[in-house]
Parts: C-alpha cells; structure tokens; sequence
C-alpha cells in the first residue's frame, strides 16, 4: 500500500486530504508540524507539503528531503504560489507544485501521476 505523509496544519484541508487520500486506497497520516515531519521522511512513499507550517518551513522540509538516499515523491500543495515560492521550492527538487485553492480531481491526477511515476 502506498503511503502518503500530509504535511498541513490547517485541520480542515488535512482531514479533506486524508479523506481523499484513503478513498483512492494510500495509506495517509498527517503531521502538521515541519519539524516532526522531517523525522519522519522516510517512512513514506510521498510526501503532500505545504510550505507555511509551525515548526519548520516546508522550504525546510524539501531541503531535508534532498540529501536523503531514496527520497520520496514531493508534492507542495501552498497558498503561496508566487513565481519565486514555486522556484526556490523545484531548485529543492520537489516533484509538483498545487496551489490552494485546488481542484481535488487535479490534486488526486497529480498524486496518482507521481505514485505512478518511475
């Protein structure tokens, strides 16, 4: 089963997420701290980031990623979608990049794209 880390700490759009994640089948667990999350890396095979977090920033969390040997998928799912936010955030390596507001059929065709991904 594919497992899937959110890592939001907006409780609404967290619990949505899990609930969109498990209705297709992954396995999903929030952590809604930037911090923790980065203990935490490894144990998934995607990772659903969101870039404003307590803790550390998902900009911290993508920097924590890139020197891992076999990195999970990456998906920034912000409400900061600026030019330079989306730049910093594919310089760190991340896979895709959702804004907020999202579409859930966009959100879950860019979740099952990646999982599917080589």
């Amino acid at each position: 089963m594919t497992r899937v880390l959110v890592v939001e700490d907006e409780p609404h759009i967290a619990e949505a997420l899990v609930f969109l994640l498990e209705r297709e089948g992954f396995a999903a667990k929030v952590i809604p701290d930037g911090g923790e999350a980065i203990g935490a890396l490894g144990d998934y095979d995607l990772i659903v980031l969101d870039i404003m977090l307590p803790g550390r920033s998902g900009f911290e969390v993508a920097e924590a990623l890139q020197g891992m040997a076999v990195r999970p998928k990456t998906c920034v799912l912000t409400a900061k979608g600026q030019t330079a936010d989306r730049e910093r955030m594919e310089a760190l390596g991340v896979d895709a990049f959702v804004t907020k507001p999202f579409s859930n059929r966009a959100l879950m065709e860019t979740v099952r794209a990646l999982i599917a991904a080589p």
